[in-house]
């Protein structure tokens, strides 16, 4: 595996571990599409409320050419955007043979959920930087 993969594996494994210390349940994790990949959905439940969570992970050694935060641009953005449509539209229609896959087994409902989409960097020595509904 190329380093530049391997970074990226990192920053996901770091990431992935923040998540479900933090009592969320990992509910994909690389998901792709003809249009492009999620890094992590997430899943926080509370009583009143189940939360689907887009994450875009960035990894970086250094800031040098600035932090992975402002690797998530407009553009990014937007196709994130499209890309959870697209997962939801996919979890919706799985068939419930795929038990967990199934929307209303994630969230508790068919429409029982909120989303948010964070972002999370990650630096050369796994330190971990969430930031919750950053767009």
């Amino acid at each position: 595996m190329s380093d530049h993969l391997q970074l990226g594996r990192f920053g996901e494994d770091a990431a992935a571990h923040w998540y479900r210390a933090h009592g969320y349940h990992i509910l994909d994790r690389n998901w792709s599409c003809a249009s492009g990949e999620l890094d992590l959905v997430v899943r926080s439940s509370t009583p009143d409320v189940s939360v689907v969570v887009f994450v875009e992970v960035k990894t970086r050694r250094t800031n040098r050419f600035g932090t992975g935060l402002d690797a998530v641009t407009w553009d990014k953005q937007r196709r994130i955007r499209r890309l959870a449509g697209q997962w939801i539209g996919a979890a919706r229609t799985a068939p419930e043979s795929d038990g967990d896959r199934t929307l209303p087994s994630m969230v508790g409902g068919p429409s029982a959920f909120e989303i948010r989409f964070d972002v999370v960097d990650v630096d050369g020595r796994g330190h971990v930087h969430v930031v919750e509904g950053a767009f």
